[in-house]
């Protein structure tokens, strides 16, 4: 039957029902219980109500029988005419698959112990007007898929998996941070300056102060601030916002964790991801040896450590003080594809990332050595002014985390922000965070910072091989 049909007929079931004053679209219900819990309470015989979405219907002459389905599980039910009686039993016949509805009744299982509500009474909560998709064996257009997400959670029990267990990956880092006495904090979302890492912005305008606007692209300078505060552990789970290409890896609106650490660096960031991690794996799997697509990951630490600065010296010649044209030269001359034209340092260093994450074993591994220039906000190291403390973790070949040793120099912050501005394209030029320069100049304490990307992480914890598949409802294209 053509979908327009179907819609038809059932707009018509919403008339005739008005028509005997039953309301198709009902109310709250008190006195449910959700259907896991009467599962794991059976009691034969016991009376129960249970509400959910109606996902199948069986006839065996004047019984039938049906699956009704909630967030928590599925149980079937036994509907007979001599039981219930015509007039409902009619009723129950005139349901569709997809309706939701309430369902009174006593639990018994049937001889092949199929746990089981026998119908004494129903009502309809909310008429579906539209059929479930594919038989309700999942869908497969991705397109539907991602735009239909809810469509999704109903015909998978493997899609709603994924995104509770990603609040469970959620709130077990919170627990992690909370039992270490780090506070959690929430900082603003519109700035003033796009700053707190490399990006493209989304810009926006307030009207009653006339004033432009930018999503954060990250929330790093107002944490900072609160260690100026003297709030010496905190920690945000923030939506960030970049204005750029959307991959099986980017979304242009993602969720972070940053925490910062006074008196810490680095090196401790380093240990606390070897903490962090392999915990949500445990309490959240019950192991750290993980499954990502196809392949096994051990994920408890310690992880190996390898320098970046070293691993671009030794396959291309590059050196931390090469101009860009220098590097793109070395990089011809190594056979690697480059693009023509101008591009700053960091962008080909960019293109020089891309190709290390190309073979890049599995298991976790620590990248350290960056190149200042590619750091604005990080300290440098004490006998290489041209390195800075700085890693980049990567688990599954690519980026999971990010951390420095903070920069907590005013004077020097102030010339590094100045030197990042030369070296951006005319499209992306921005200002001097004049605001985060000065809470410097009343002194923060040494610090380590670290940003892990939630959505990668539950990619990871997941085995999802698209970022799509874990956002509930990804940015598309018109």
């Amino acid at each position: 039957m053509e979908l327009s049909e179907i819609i038809k007929q059932r707009k018509e079931k919403v008339s005739a029902l008005k028509q005997k004053g039953i309301e198709p679209f009902g109310r709250g219900l008190s006195g449910r219980i959700p259907i896991q819990e009467a599962r794991e309470n059976f009691q034969e015989g016991k009376a129960v109500l249970l509400a959910g979405r109606l996902m199948a219907k069986r006839q065996h002459g004047k019984a039938c029988f049906a699956d009704l389905k909630d967030s928590t599980a599925k149980i079937q039910v036994y509907v007979k005419e001599d039981l219930i009686g015509k007039e409902k039993f009619d009723f129950f016949q005139d349901l569709d698959i997809g309706d939701i509805v309430a369902m009174q009744g006593e639990l018994f299982k049937t001889h092949t112990q199929e746990l089981t509500i026998k119908l004494t009474d129903l009502a309809l909560l909310s008429k579906s007007l539209r059929p479930l998709p594919e038989k309700w064996h999942g869908l497969k257009d991705v397109e539907i898929r991602y735009r239909q997400r809810y469509l999704d959670i109903i015909s998978s029990d493997e899609v709603k998996t994924i995104f509770q267990r990603r609040s469970q990956i959620i709130s077990g880092i919170r627990r992690f941070f909370d039992e270490r006495d780090y506070l959690e904090v929430e900082t603003p979302m519109m700035h003033t300056v796009a700053g707190g890492a490399a990006g493209r912005p989304f810009k926006t305008f307030h009207n009653e102060y006339n004033m432009d606007l930018y999503l954060r692209i990250a929330p790093e300078l107002y944490l900072k601030e609160l260690l100026v505060a003297g709030l010496d552990r905190v920690y945000e789970i923030n939506r960030s916002f970049r204005n750029e290409g959307v991959s099986t890896k980017h979304n242009p609106e993602f969720t972070m964790l940053e925490v910062y650490t006074a008196y810490a660096d680095y090196e401790d960031m380093m240990r606390l991801c070897e903490e962090l991690i392999p915990k949500l794996a445990e309490d959240i799997l019950g192991t750290t040896s993980i499954q990502y697509q196809g392949k096994e990951i051990e994920l408890k630490g310690p992880w190996p450590r390898i320098s970046f600065a070293g691993v671009i010296k030794e396959k291309f010649d590059i050196n931390p003080d090469d101009s860009s044209e220098v590097m793109l030269a070395k990089l011809k001359k190594a056979g690697r594809d480059v693009p023509e034209g101008k591009l700053t340092r960091s962008q080909v260093v960019k293109i020089v990332e891309d190709v290390l994450e190309e073979g890049m074993n599995f298991n976790p591994v620590f990248f350290t050595d960056y190149f200042t220039h590619l750091c604005p906000l990080a300290k440098t190291k004490k006998d290489n002014p041209l390195i800075s403390e700085r890693f980049e973790l990567f688990i599954a070949g690519f980026e999971i985390a990010n951390a420095y040793s903070e920069l907590n120099d005013p004077i020097e912050q102030k010339r590094r922000f100045i030197e990042e501005l030369e070296d951006l394209p005319t499209e992306e030029q921005k200002s001097v965070d004049e605001d985060y320069v000065l809470a410097l100049e009343h002194a923060m304490p040494p610090a380590g910072g670290l940003g892990i990307g939630i959505d990668r992480l539950v990619m990871l914890l997941t085995n999802q091989a698209s970022i799509r598949d874990v956002i509930l409802f990804p940015l598309l294209r018109k």
